[in-house]
């Protein structure tokens, strides 16, 4: 029986979290995944340095999140293609110039599976076409006003993000390099930015375009984890405040990792982790420590302090949090190293910090994503375009007895 074992190998010359994870393959044995990886790391030992070995603890649920995405994202994205062609229809042949040609094959194996989504015409003599079906294109003509109910949202989430860099600009590019995880238009440069000239301006910098934040507004430097305790707390009542700091010495030793106080963050540790009680004192210990908000400058901090060693695990949970399916896949999260100050060894700060992210190497890319954001394989909170994303993919479920002709499409 061969088994194929891969481990997660910090090295001395620090590679990125990006070339780590592009050469961690998950284990496999016999096509079965297993249910843990081994991550390797180098301790220093007064005889020299060791590897000591520990078990990165799979999620299935949150593995399966990324395979359910692959059919929903080839979809949307042949429909993007459909509709950005001026016949808002395009030719086979002409998809291997969208696409590729080994990508080509996934599309025409979509279009083939959903007739009530997509429709197929030609063949013999004609040249084969593909469109979007009556059904489809109605539910497509949704989208403008989904658009508009997205755009203030969207804006808010831009300015979020340059609050909480270093001096308030983040190259242009790296906008770009996350546009479709933050839910931006394709045009937005030309579109949005423009639209808000008192939030936003383009500047130069050294040559290259930089997003400006124009005005501070102190009412969104709130995190999403604040704004959860604060719902939290609104449906309690005022004076009753003890289960969030108001008798912490009191609380028993939490055997999963959460701690109620105004400085904690929800834990879900996996089904299969068995941690020591040792582990889990200093779990609440961590819980309880105070740190300063996402929102602050970096620079006034001590990357070494413990304080600021939980404000970076805050501000990779805010960077998260502000996508629209609460997930980044690693080389857009090691883009913002500069910006954000993020770890230098950030792999081993999201492995360390398990109960908080998570690390899938499903699809082409392995992808962190945060989670107390979802509920088994569900999605917890979805904003207006995810709804809108659902209900066109959702169309494909559909049966319709008139689209059942095959149409060879090679």
């Amino acid at each position: 029986m061969k088994l194929v074992e891969s481990c997660l190998l910090v090295h001395q010359q620090k590679p990125t979290i990006s070339e780590v994870f592009a050469s961690t393959p998950i284990q496999f044995q016999n096509n079965f995944i297993f249910s843990t990886i081994v991550i390797q790391i180098r301790t220093k030992t007064t005889k020299g340095s060791r590897p000591k070995k520990k078990m990165y603890h799979r999620v299935d649920e949150l593995d399966k999140v990324m395979d359910f995405q692959k059919k929903p994202s080839l979809i949307l994205q042949l429909k993007s293609i459909i509709l950005n062609q001026k016949t808002q229809s395009i030719l086979i042949r002409d998809l291997e110039k969208e696409v590729g040609f080994v990508k080509k094959w996934d599309f025409m194996a979509v279009i083939e599976k959903y007739p009530s989504i997509f429709y197929v015409s030609g063949g013999n003599q004609t040249p084969i076409l593909v469109k979007l079906t009556e059904k489809a294109a109605k539910i497509v003509a949704e989208e403008g006003d989904v658009r508009q109910v997205m755009e203030p949202i969207l804006v808010n989430k831009l300015r979020k993000l340059l609050m909480m860099s270093m001096d308030c600009r983040v190259p242009l590019e790296k906008i770009e390099f996350i546009q479709s995880e933050l839910g931006l238009p394709r045009d937005f440069k030309e579109c949005l930015i423009p639209k808000y000239p008192e939030f936003f301006t383009v500047i130069d910098v050294n040559g290259f375009p930089y997003l400006n934040l124009e005005s501070w507004d102190s009412s969104l430097a709130l995190t999403a984890r604040e704004e959860k305790l604060a719902a939290v707390l609104s449906i309690r009542d005022e004076g009753d405040l003890t289960s969030f700091g108001g008798d912490q010495k009191k609380v028993k030793i939490s055997k999963n990792g959460n701690f109620p106080g105004p400085f904690a963050f929800e834990m879900n540790f996996p089904v299969s982790f068995r941690p020591n009680m040792k582990y889990l004192e200093e779990v609440q210990k961590w819980q309880k420590m105070p740190f300063p908000s996402p929102y602050l400058s970096a620079r006034r901090f001590e990357p070494a302090d413990p304080k600021a060693r939980k404000r970076a695990v805050a501000v990779l949970h805010e960077v998260l949090s502000l996508t629209m399916e609460k997930r980044l896949n690693s080389a857009q999260l090691d883009a913002f190293h500069a910006e954000y100050q993020l770890p230098v060894k950030l792999l081993l700060c999201l492995v360390k910090h398990h109960g908080i992210f998570y690390i899938t190497n499903k699809g082409a890319k392995s992808t962190v994503l945060l989670k107390d954001a979802y509920n088994g394989v569900n999605l917890i909170e979805k904003c207006p375009l995810l709804r809108f994303n659902d209900k066109f993919v959702g169309l494909g479920c559909r049966r319709d007895a008139n689209a059942g002709n095959k149409v060879p499409l090679s």
